[in-house]
């Protein structure tokens, strides 16, 4: 199992009129915790497309809301893999508020495609032997 954190402070611009943060920006922040875990193990989604040529389109992705986030909130995103696969890659994300309460759980699951084809591919090398020392 492989674990990152990130931190997130809710912007006035990502709530709605009640202030609450509004509930398609939870995908972003979802997105977020993704980025910051591949950049936690040396690699950027930046590097996969452009030097190994390999994207990660997301498949499916669910979100349950438990709790609103506001304005200003310190959030802390955390984000897991469970399991090293070379067919895809499912990341569960669980979003804090800076009281520790849960505000928002959720999963999604990429593949792997060639950039230039657009076909699906293996989980390129790169990732998987940084990922998994993780999964001894």
């Amino acid at each position: 199992m492989y674990i990152s954190e990130t931190n997130v402070r809710v912007r006035y611009a990502e709530t709605d009129r009640m202030g609450y943060l509004y509930h398609g920006n939870y995908a972003q922040y979802y997105e977020l915790g993704r980025v910051e875990m591949i950049r936690s193990i040396g690699l950027s989604y930046r590097d996969l497309e452009e030097k190994i040529g390999v994207g990660m389109p997301v498949m499916t992705m669910e979100i349950r809301y438990i709790r609103p986030a506001f304005y200003d909130d310190l959030l802390t995103i955390k984000t897991t893999i469970k399991k090293n696969s070379m067919d895809f890659l499912r990341f569960y994300v669980d979003i804090f508020n800076q009281d520790g309460k849960l505000i928002s759980s959720g999963k999604i699951k990429l593949c792997f495609i060639d950039i230039k084809t657009k076909k699906r591919v293996p989980c390129p090398e790169a990732l998987s032997s940084r990922l998994s020392p993780h999964f001894q």
